[in-house]
């Protein structure tokens, strides 16, 4: 499994798209936004919100999980912007191989690429940015500000080819 994880806007989907096209295997790319877009819509206040949305993505977890555990290849596209949900993964992900990727991008980037896509809420890539990487252990890092998607996923790829991944083990390690 490769979790790449990193802000709204910062090419999380463009990246898995990549890797699909130069893994060998037929990996699958799994990302909590398509778990959003298929649930319901109503108009809930925050309150009648939260657990909603906090229940998908435990469901979004564990439905990875299970494509992992019955032996797929799964590339999964998250932003872990709460402790909980990072705690979660270390725990539901136990005994899978999980490349822990941080996908970086710098916050006026960000920006432009909210305003420019027309789809996102203006303004949650900020509300994410110091959140998202707080735990600062991953097992490569790229940079959407630097290089290109395909370059970001030979850089990914170039990781898993040189042995196992060990951010989650030393994440564990400290929790």
């Amino acid at each position: 499994m490769i979790l790449l994880n990193g802000t709204s806007s910062s090419g999380k989907s463009t990246i898995a798209a990549e890797l699909l096209g130069i893994l060998d295997g037929a990996w699958f790319h799994l990302g909590i936004d398509q778990f959003h877009r298929v649930r319901a819509r109503r108009d809930w206040d925050d309150a009648a919100f939260l657990p909603v949305f906090q229940r998908t993505v435990l469901g979004f977890h564990r439905a990875v999980a299970g494509m992992a555990a019955a032996g797929n290849d799964v590339v999964v596209d998250h932003v872990l912007g709460e402790q909980w949900r990072l705690a979660d993964c270390l725990t539901v992900f136990e005994g899978l191989p999980t490349y822990f990727v941080g996908v970086r991008c710098s916050l006026p980037e960000l920006q432009r690429r909210e305003r420019e896509r027309g789809n996102r809420t203006i303004g949650r890539a900020e509300l994410q940015f110091p959140l998202v990487h707080q735990h600062e252990v991953y097992d490569v890092e790229v940079d959407t500000d630097r290089h290109t998607p395909a370059e970001c996923a030979t850089q990914i790829q170039q990781r898993i080819l040189s042995g196992p991944p060990t951010a989650f083990d030393r994440l564990r390690a400290t929790n």
